[in-house]
C-alpha cells in the first residue's frame, strides 16, 4: 500500500483541496489481489489504489468511456504470422498505465483510508491524473497511447483500432493493445529493442521477455510452434460452479434435443415458468483450442430454466475432461485466408431461426 500510495503522489495524481459544497465526491477503494503465474503459482502481493466510478455522473465528472481492445482474433493472426515469419515475440507492461492519461473532467475524491493527511483530514483529493476504476481511465489511456504512436510512425489497423502497425522500408513491426497489457513483434531484434526504447523514454514501461501469459492465456514454446492453452482460467470456471470433483463427460451437448425457451420442464418441482432456476455463474469459457456449442445456451442468458442450466452443466463437465486441451500454432507457408461455415435448417423450436457457425484459417492455423 505504501509503495502505491508514494508512486501516485510521485507522479502528482491529486492536490489536496477544500471539501467543496454540493459537488460529487468518489469514494477511494483499496484493491487487493495476489498475482498468480501461469501455472497458478504465486508470484506476489499487489495494492492498487481505485476510485469508486460507478458514482461518477456522465456529463458532470466523465464523459465518453468506451476504449477499444484487440480482438481475440487479431491476436491469434499476428502470432501466426510472426511465427511464420520467425519473429521475436515479446511481452510488455506499462507501470500505472492509467496514470500516462490525462484527466480532463473535474473529479473529486475522497482521501485513501489510512493516508489520510493529518493536518488536512477533511480536505479531497482533486484528481490531475487518472485512477484505475474511473468510468473515462481506460479510453482516455488508448488515446494517449495512440497519439504518442503516431509521432513514431505507427498506424492503426482499420479492422481492429488496437492493432498498431509500423512499416519503413523492409521493416515491420505490430503492436497489439489490451489496456495496459502489449505484445510485440518484429522483423529483427534491432527494430524491437528501437521501439522499446521510445517507448520507456515516453511512459514506465517493462519488458516482461518471451511471451509466455497474455489475458489468461498460456503460450508455451515446443520445436513445432507455440501452444496457446487456457487450463487456469477453464479450472478457476469449474471451482466457481461448484463442479472440481464432477465426473468428465466426452461431448459438450446433447445434438438431438433442441433446448426451449418456454418449454416446461419435465422434473418434480415448482414451475420453472413463474420460478427460474439459479445455478453455476454466467460465465462464458472462450477457449483456444476449439469453441465450445455455447451459442446454444447463451440464448437463454437473460431467463434460464432448469434444462439450460443442466444443459451448461454438461459443458462444464465437458470442460473437466479437456482441461489439456489448447490451440496449436505452427510455422506456415502459406497466407491463403480459408473460410468454412454451416447452418442448421430452422433448428430453434421457438423462433424457428437457423444457428450458424464458421471456422476461419490463416494457413494452416485455426484464427477464429
Amino acid at each position: 500500500m505504501t509503495d502505491e500510495y508514494n508512486a501516485l503522489i510521485d507522479n502528482k495524481t491529486w492536490e489536496l483541496v477544500p471539501h467543496p459544497y454540493g459537488i460529487n465526491i468518489i469514494r477511494s477503494m483499496w484493491i487487493f489481489a495476489h498475482k498468480e503465474n501461469s501455472d497458478g503459482s504465486f508470484a506476489r502481493h499487489k495494492a492498487r489504489l481505485v476510485g469508486d466510478g460507478k458514482t461518477q455522473r456522465v456529463g458532470i465528472d466523465c464523459g465518453e468511456t468506451f476504449s477499444p481492445v484487440v480482438k481475440p482474433a487479431t491476436i491469434r493472426t499476428v502470432l501466426s504470422l510472426a511465427l511464420s515469419k520467425t519473429w521475436p515475440i515479446h511481452q510488455l507492461d506499462v507501470k500505472n498505465a492509467f496514470l500516462h492519461g490525462d484527466l480532463k473532467e473535474t473529479v473529486y475524491m475522497h482521501q485513501p483510508l489510512g493516508f489520510r493527511d493529518p493536518n488536512r483530514p477533511h480536505h479531497v483529493c482533486l484528481l490531475k491524473k487518472l485512477l484505475y476504476g474511473l468510468k473515462q481511465s481506460p479510453r482516455a489511456w488508448y488515446t494517449r497511447f495512440a497519439d504518442f504512436f503516431s509521432t513514431i510512425g505507427f498506424t492503426h489497423n482499420r479492422s481492429d483500432n488496437s492493432l498498431f502497425i509500423y512499416r519503413r522500408g523492409s521493416s515491420l513491426a505490430y503492436i497489439l493493445l489490451y489496456v495496459d497489457d502489449i505484445i510485440l513483434t518484429s522483423s529483427s531484434d534491432a527494430l524491437r529493442q528501437s521501439i522499446m526504447a521510445m517507448l520507456s523514454s515516453e511512459f514506465a514501461m517493462k519488458d516482461l521477455g518471451p511471451l509466455s501469459y497474455f489475458l489468461g492465456i498460456a503460450v508455451k514454446r515446443h520445436s513445432g510452434g507455440l501452444f496457446l492453452s487456457q487450463r487456469k482460467y477453464a479450472a478457476e470456471i469449474i471451482e466457481r460452479a461448484g463442479m472440481s470433483s464432477c465426473k468428465s463427460t466426452s461431448t459438450p451437448v446433447d445434438a438431438n434435443p433442441k433446448l426451449s425457451a418456454t418449454k416446461r420442464c419435465t422434473i418434480r418441482g415448482p414451475d420453472p415458468l413463474s420460478q427460474p432456476c439459479g445455478g453455476p455463474p454466467r460465465s462464458y469459457l472462450y477457449r483456444t483450442g476449439y469453441y465450445i456449442c455455447g451459442s446454444t445456451v447463451c440464448l437463454f442468458m437473460h431467463d434460464p430454466r432448469v434444462e439450460h442450466m443442466n444443459a451448461i452443466k454438461r459443458i462444464i463437465r465437458y470442460i473437466q475432461g479437456t482441461l489439456d486441451y489448447g490451440l496449436h500454432l505452427y510455422p506456415s507457408s502459406t497466407s491463403t485466408l480459408v473460410s468454412y461455415t454451416d447452418a442448421d435448417w430452422g433448428g430453434c423450436p421457438d423462433t424457428r431461426r437457423s444457428t450458424s457457425g464458421y471456422c476461419m484459417f490463416l494457413g494452416n492455423n485455426l484464427v477464429s
